[in-house]
């Protein structure tokens, strides 16, 4: 019995405990105290175990089955021994205290096997009742300790037994299912949206377009202005001739024309305000067309190439300035499709 005993405590210590569960095992030790008139230890060791099935929609919350057995020999007085067996069954009432701790009461019965017979100590029936208490040391394990009072059935003989165990909760309980609705699905109206106008075709729409008359096939930035390369190319006063000066920033605009085989360009070429308009205009025209040849001496092909003078029309800066009209005297390159 000692065997079965100890072999039982270490299955139960491998049990993978459950926060939510069905069962709870419990090893056990204890001792009980005998009533004077039994002729036995007054007091003797027991170990044993105990297996709780945890109950739904009771006024019980546990009903509990388990066996204790003497360690060691019992004495009897006249100098014989013997062990005893108490296997039993309870309902368990449990009480919170806290979110950890518990009372307990326990009501059941059993039988008690006595393997040597003596002094009216036979092996039969007893009912008991007990108290006890709980506290959870983690998910996986709680102490529990209680003293119950056994009441011999045929003889009527009291027995006082106190126990200590370590309780361990398995068996995961199945998720409670949740039937599920069918999602109502709210339809909303769909408004049209409105379709905001690109009146110049440019690929930016009206409200965003700084530049709403963009000539058709320019290449134009996030504001829909034409993409222009200001050349950096000024000319003396009266003048078409480009300076050698320029020759790097003609060659590096050509770089860009090479690049980008797809692309065309404007050579737009203006004057300053000095002069009769019909002069200027036919000036501006004269550089215009110096720009292009010049980009045609880097082997760019003439028919990428658009030549226009504005004259004095389109000033950049002030022409009441030395400074402002050297500005104004000069070549810029709008990118086109």
């Amino acid at each position: 019995m000692k065997k079965l005993l100890l072999s039982t405590i270490a299955c139960a210590s491998l049990v993978f405990a459950q926060s939510e569960y069905k069962y709870e095992i419990t090893p056990l030790v204890g001792g009980v105290v005998t009533e004077g008139n039994m002729n036995l230890d007054d007091h003797y060791g027991v170990g044993g175990l105990s297996l709780g099935f945890n109950l739904e929609n009771s006024m019980f919350d546990q009903i509990e089955l388990g066996f204790l057995t003497s360690l060691g020999d019992v004495d009897y007085s006249d100098n014989k021994d013997t062990s005893v067996t108490r296997i039993f069954s309870n309902l368990i009432k449990e009480y919170e205290l806290s979110a950890k701790s518990s009372l307990y009461a326990l009501i059941g019965a059993g039988v008690e096997v006595y393997q040597n017979e003596a002094f009216k100590n036979e092996s039969g029936l007893f009912g008991n009742y007990g108290v006890g208490f709980k506290y959870k040391i983690n998910d996986n394990m709680a102490l529990k300790t209680d003293i119950r009072h056994l009441i011999e059935t045929d003889h009527g003989d009291n027995n006082l037994i106190y126990t200590v165990g370590l309780a361990i909760p398995f068996g995961k309980k199945a998720a409670p299912v949740v039937e599920e609705k069918p999602a109502v699905v709210e339809q909303k109206v769909i408004e049209p949206t409105p379709v905001e106008l690109d009146s110049d075709n440019d690929g930016v729409v009206d409200s965003l377009d700084k530049c709403p008359n963009t000539p058709k096939g320019d290449i134009v930035d996030e504001t829909g202005c034409s993409l222009k390369v200001d050349l950096n190319i000024n000319f003396n006063f009266d003048s078409a001739k480009i300076n050698n000066s320029y020759d790097s920033k003609i060659k590096k605009f050509a770089e860009f024309m090479k690049k980008y085989p797809s692309t065309k360009a404007k050579i737009e070429a203006h004057t300053d305000s000095i002069g009769s308009d019909e002069y200027n205009q036919k000036l501006s025209e004269r550089r215009a067309a110096s720009t292009v040849k010049a980009l045609k001496a880097y082997n760019i092909d003439e028919n990428r190439l658009k030549s226009f003078g504005y004259g004095e029309s389109k000033p950049l800066a002030t022409n009441d300035t030395k400074d402002g009209r050297a500005q104004n005297r000069r070549v810029e390159a709008t990118i086109q499709k």
